[in-house]
């Protein structure tokens, strides 16, 4: 029998403590009532015998304290809220716990932004990781050590486990309860849960932000050069001579503040207007990539399906309710 040890930290978000113990103990169910015995033995561990979450609206009854529990099969660390420097500082205690256990042969799962918990114990650090991706440049600035893996659902580095945002985390558990048991029930709870198996990106549900979270004054004009004129051919030499700077420095300068090269950047921009373009208007494939400066048609569905992980049509057929509205009437 696995032991699971969902750890509710201070800050912890409710869902994902309660999600986790949720589908462990219904597949311990799904296990008895085909006559097997239960695979999992789940426990909530905290620093106190109670932690309120959500500023007191809930309160979570812990089954051990962290000084209880010198070893155990995995740890869940559930997403947190807050100003994520400030959370880990108040979770020193379980960030050292975390340690130690894994130390002891605990393999670590952490759930959306869960992740810059279990990226504070340093465990990650030259490793891959997933997150949500609403917070990747934070991640970054805060764990530069740490690669993340931009659009993954699930990220698996030998016994450290990490989900993308908001419900990616069923699909990391759906990924450790499958290597736990077995194909047939993980089956069997993502049906039971109405969870989608298979998801492997998060991409599809990400925004592009435009990372001018920084202090470089001519990145900041670079920056705002290609949003006002994307749907144009711009070059990187077009774009040091606007802000006066040679063009290796530029490059780099850039690089250090967004994390995104020039032309990579000049993608994003690119695609994010087609998203929007096929998220509100009923205009054709063409009509949208013209729009949006492309003029080769498979360039532009890779480039799409890059930052996506759908083509053109899907991504259209899946967010625009008026094409929706249309396939259905047909």
């Amino acid at each position: 029998m696995k032991t699971i040890s969902i750890l509710v930290p201070e800050s912890a978000v409710m869902e994902t403590v309660a999600d986790p113990r949720y589908l462990f103990t219904t597949a311990n169910q799904f296990l008895t009532a085909s006559g097997n015995d239960p695979a999992f033995k789940v426990e909530l561990v905290a620093r106190c015998p109670e932690v309120k979450l959500h500023g007191g609206i809930y309160s979570v009854h812990a089954d051990k304290s962290l000084s209880e529990v010198k070893q155990t099969d995995l740890v869940i660390i559930p997403a947190i809220l807050g100003d994520f420097k400030e959370v880990i500082k108040n979770n020193s205690q379980e960030v050292e716990w975390i340690k130690d256990i894994y130390s002891s042969g605990a393999e670590i799962a952490s759930l959306c932004v869960g992740s810059f918990l279990l990226a504070a114990t340093g465990l990650l650090n030259g490793k891959r990781c997933s997150t949500h991706w609403a917070f990747y440049q934070e991640f970054r600035e805060m764990y530069p050590d740490v690669t993340i893996m931009d659009g993954h659902i699930i990220t698996d580095e030998g016994g450290l486990y990490s989900s993308g945002g908001a419900n990616s985390c069923w699909n990391l558990l759906l990924h450790i309860l499958e290597k736990y048991t077995s194909r047939e029930v993980a089956i069997l709870a993502a049906k039971y849960f109405a969870i989608d198996i298979d998801r492997k990106s998060q991409a599809a549900f990400s925004m592009f932000r435009a990372q001018k979270d920084h202090k470089d004054v001519e990145v900041k004009r670079t920056q705002e050069f290609i949003e006002t004129n994307f749907t144009e051919k711009i070059t990187v030499e077009q774009l040091a001579t606007e802000v006066a700077l040679g063009r290796r420095s530029l490059e780099r300068r850039f690089k250090h503040a967004t994390g995104n090269t020039i032309a990579v950047y000049i993608q994003r921009v690119k695609i994010e207007a087609a998203k929007r373009s096929f998220e509100a208007t009923r205009k054709n494939i063409n009509e949208v990539m013209y729009d949006v400066g492309y003029t080769d048609t498979k360039a532009f569905r890779q480039v799409f399906r890059k930052f996506t992980g759908l083509n053109p049509i899907d991504y259209r057929n899946k967010y625009n309710k008026d094409v929706k509205e249309v396939i259905t009437s047909l």
